[in-house]
């Protein structure tokens, strides 16, 4: 059986994961498998370049829960998500670390003009729920099925998800992704606005 995660880097200088700011100086890849490790469980896996876990999401419940969190491979929670009740199209609040009391560290908000079309903005995400002041990051559909762009409101890409490929082009299916990162951008804080893409795409 193939592996899913990325291939092992070449590169014997390749950053250490180990920093608690999930921050590194170059491009990151990842491999995101949508299955939980957990037995008769929802969520999905998540492998940096050398094949190690990073992160993972155990939804325990219904597929599409209220409430989420993501934890490192140790179980710790980096994120708390929980979606709001009675919202028509969505919102969900993002805590950092585990627990839903204080005032939500982002907020995502699924955009009411969302038709599943190619360049269309899925969600804007704020920090802090700053609402006044704009949209700090945007959610952009890049085609039909799973990927999608990340990007800055002045419209840097900052990451991007897609269906993995193998070297030669072969698919690996639609439950692994590829998820890359760009330099100096909190992978942790990406892979939370992913999980909430996935609750919105019912995969969580």
């Amino acid at each position: 059986m193939a592996k899913i995660h990325p291939e092992t880097l070449k590169n014997s200088n390749s950053p250490s994961f180990s920093s608690p700011n999930y921050v590194t100086s170059t491009r990151e890849t990842f491999t995101i498998w949508m299955k939980s490790l957990v037995f008769h469980g929802n969520g999905c896996t998540v492998f940096n370049s050398k094949g190690d876990i990073v992160f993972r999401v155990d939804n325990y419940q219904e597929t599409s829960s209220n409430e989420v969190f993501l934890m490192d491979l140790y179980g710790q929670v980096l994120f708390s998500i929980k979606k709001e009740k009675l919202r028509l199209f969505g919102r969900w609040n993002g805590y950092s670390s585990g627990g839903f009391k204080g005032k939500p560290w982002f907020q995502v908000r699924r955009n009411c003009k969302y038709f599943s079309r190619s360049g269309d903005v899925i969600c804007n995400v704020n920090l802090g729920c700053e609402i006044s002041i704009g949209s700090c990051y945007k959610i952009q559909q890049t085609d039909r099925k799973s990927s999608f762009k990340v990007l800055h409101s002045a419209g840097q890409v900052l990451a991007e998800v897609k269906q993995k490929e193998s070297s030669l082009g072969f698919g690996y299916g639609d439950d692994v992704l590829t998820l890359e990162v760009e330099p100096h951008v909190d992978y942790s804080f990406v892979m939370a606005l992913v999980t909430v893409c996935g609750l919105i795409k019912r995969r969580l």
